[in-house]
């Protein structure tokens, strides 16, 4: 099938895949619907593995290439707000709009036809092509590729990350770190506080040294890496006693350069002096099919370089779509599932329709062009590599 007759199929999946909601740990009748349709464009395999990731194989060939993208979506708390309602799929002014068009329903779907457009092209010698739908990314992103991985005894030769960059190539992105820190007081009742020891007030000096703490890392110049204190909470025996336990969540992003040993040292240091201790912010969830998600978030920054070959050939594939090279290479700031296959040594790279700063907001949308674009960029990567 040729590009301008799957072209209106492509866009009528994107806009059933916003119709269909996928809050994280609700993505299964999404899955299906991704299933079905690789069935439909004649997959050589289609299967929902354990975890509830939806997985399509096109090709047997000794290459192998994976192009992967997250189906849960975040939720929707201000849909009366909304210009168009988040789950009507409504195509307007030129762009899909609701929750998912842009993080990420639309480049999951454009990868789908992606690889089928390259199969029906003749591009598949010695190739072979995985196209996922994972699941629970907002949460535990790269969990889920473990799984994956793991289930199929899979290493690919080269990994896509569709994840929205408004179709310019992505080399990498920063690193992450959660981190809890929890201080120790003494209850006692709220009448006679002075027998007690707070552990909120214990906690104060340590907010006041992350706020510090991210100043100096913002004065660094160029690109820098963050702190923002997520969370806070305490355990008091009621609302008339001192509280004896206070635990802050901390989200340190890395940037390039910056390495987890150079964050472990800078817990030390937060917590140095004070009746605390820091602990990583380990996160626990359940997939929908019941699978156990256990995430530890601590990765460091990557990037690849221009001149390796799934760049250059990525590179080549945009420029075969849009007529000339491209002349800005972007670097996002927000983690992806692309920690599981560069953790691998796997050459990873991002690109993908849709901006990313319309990720997670209000009256998010994808241009249609950006969707059709990809699909294209895509099956022209499959024939470059």
């Amino acid at each position: 099938m040729k590009f301008e007759e799957m072209k209106d199929d492509l866009i009528r999946l994107a806009q059933k895949a916003v119709q269909t909601r996928s809050y994280s740990n609700e993505e299964g009748e999404l899955a299906r619907l991704f299933a079905e349709e690789m069935r439909r464009l004649g997959y050589d395999e289609v299967r929902i593995d354990s975890t509830g990731n939806v997985i399509g194989r096109i090709g047997s060939g000794g290459t192998i290439l994976h192009f992967d993208g997250h189906m849960d979506t975040v939720q929707v708390n201000d849909a009366p707000l909304w210009k168009h309602p988040p789950f009507s799929g409504e195509i307007a002014e030129g762009a899909l709009w609701g929750r998912g068009s842009v993080d990420m329903k639309s480049a999951l779907s454009a990868a789908i036809y992606g690889a089928a457009l390259a199969r029906d092209r003749g591009a598949l010698a010695g190739k072979t092509v995985y196209v996922t739908g994972t699941v629970c990314e907002e949460y535990c992103d790269g969990v889920n590729l473990q799984h994956l991985y793991e289930e199929l005894a899979l290493k690919p030769d080269y990994c896509i990350i569709c994840e929205p960059s408004g179709n310019k190539i992505t080399l990498g992105h920063k690193g992450k770190a959660q981190v809890r820190i929890i201080t120790r007081g003494v209850s006692a009742h709220g009448s006679a506080p002075e027998k007690g020891k707070n552990a909120v007030y214990e906690m104060a000096e340590i907010i006041e040294r992350v706020d510090q703490l991210n100043r100096s890392l913002c004065r660094a110049g160029g690109p820098s890496g963050t702190i923002v204190l997520s969370d806070i909470s305490c355990v008091s025996a009621s609302l008339n006693a001192v509280p004896s336990q206070c635990s802050i969540y901390l989200d340190r992003r890395l940037a390039l350069g910056e390495t987890l040993d150079q964050v472990r040292s800078e817990m030390d240091q937060l917590v140095a002096g004070k009746d605390a201790y820091w602990e990583v912010g380990t996160l626990h969830h359940t997939s929908w099919t019941g699978k156990p998600l256990d995430y530890e978030p601590m990765h460091d920054p990557w990037i690849i370089g221009k001149d390796q070959p799934l760049t250059r050939a990525l590179i080549r594939s945009c420029a075969e779509v849009y007529g000339t090279e491209p002349d800005f290479f972007d670097f996002w700031d927000f983690g992806t599932n692309a920690i599981t296959p560069v953790a691998m040594g796997v050459p990873t790279i991002g690109f993908g329709p849709g901006e990313y700063k319309l990720a997670h907001m209000l009256n998010e949308h994808c241009p249609l062009e950006q969707i059709t674009d990809a699909c294209r960029v895509y099956a022209r990567l499959i024939e470059n590599l």
